[in-house]
């Protein structure tokens, strides 16, 4: 039988594909900026020259100009969920700003009841994360996201969780410490993006705000005390190779610290971040460690277990990923 995967760092905007896209543009009336399916392929593919998290994210304007509607959102949650069973994904979370969505008018409560009647019809189970974003002027648009989270939170079929996105080099994390600090207070699950593109200080503020999950992490890898905060508290770490390749989270993929971190007994997960940008899968992403590090079987089902236990979903939801995970050959 083989492997069945677990994608917990997800973003929606960065998994439109070029074949997603058009069928977004299609039902929405849009015209595309290209007239075949690989020309479009190129315009929202990071290039093998980004240099930084900053040039990344440069990539997601296009995706994001389909997802200004509710029939776009709603539809855009499906189609992607549909791509990942493809892959061999049984469950995922799909995380997402709704502040993002409201170029043409929608309010962030519109947008995410639109991403909800998209999970809906989804083909795999699958949950909600709501980021909050890094900027100079959004403090009123994140405390409505965590007031939605607030409001939507459930265990399964739904919002799970929080996070915090976007620019980690311009906006530093400790600058949202109160923010989330709150979020905490209010009982949200809460994965910090924290160490990929800043340094050991953004994981260690994340571990103030009361994060569980720390999305990547990288950049905590020669700090021995942070490291053995995250392994004795058992935070889980997201980790993206495919993804800290292209944003240089580190300047030599050689000294990827994922296997050092598991072999520590930190609770490593692979995840793929932005699948379409990155022009990656899940499965690529365990085959890449697999051909470059000597990733084990047995390291591979851990890593699995591990995503089990971390995902943001119910008791019963786990038990379920536990049973699928233990059938895997």
């Amino acid at each position: 039988m083989g492997t069945k995967y677990i994608d917990l760092h997800l973003h929606l905007d960065g998994a439109i594909t070029a074949e997603t896209a058009i069928e977004l543009a299609k039902v929405q009336g849009i015209s595309l900026p290209a007239k075949t399916e690989k020309e479009l392929e190129k315009l929202i593919s990071v290039p093998e020259g980004c240099t930084s998290l900053n040039d990344f994210l440069r990539c997601f304007e296009l995706p994001l100009s389909l997802l200004q509607t509710r029939e776009g959102i709603r539809r855009a949650v499906q189609l992607v969920l549909e791509e990942q069973k493809r892959e061999g994904v049984i469950y995922a979370e799909i995380r997402f700003s709704p502040q993002l969505h409201t170029r043409k008018g929608l309010s962030q409560e519109e947008v995410l009841r639109a991403a909800l009647e998209g999970l809906q019809d989804a083909p795999i189970p699958a949950n909600l994360i709501l980021a909050c974003m890094r900027g100079a002027d959004n403090q009123k648009e994140n405390e409505e996201n965590l007031e939605l989270a607030r409001r939507f939170l459930t265990k399964d079929g739904g919002v799970t969780a929080v996070d915090l996105a976007g620019a980690e080099a311009l906006f530093p994390t400790r600058d949202y410490l109160e923010l989330f600090r709150r979020a905490g207070e209010s009982g949200i699950p809460m994965t910090i993006h924290a160490g990929e593109a800043d340094g050991e200080d953004s994981v260690r503020a994340a571990l103030e705000m009361g994060a569980v999950r720390i999305g990547h992490g990288v950049r905590a890898r020669k700090n021995p005390e942070i490291l053995e905060e995250i392994r004795s508290k058992g935070i889980a770490l997201e980790m993206c190779p495919t993804s800290n390749r292209y944003t240089r989270s580190i300047e030599n993929m050689e000294d990827y610290p994922l296997l050092m971190y598991l072999e520590s007994g930190i609770k490593v997960t692979v995840n793929t971040d932005d699948p379409a940008i990155e022009g990656t899968t899940i499965s690529r992403e365990f085959r890449f460690l697999k051909e470059h590090f000597g990733l084990t079987t047995e390291q591979e089902k851990m890593i699995l277990r591990n995503a089990a236990e971390a995902a943001f979903t119910s008791d019963e939801r786990k038990h379920s990923l536990y049973k699928n995970i233990s059938e895997i050959s």
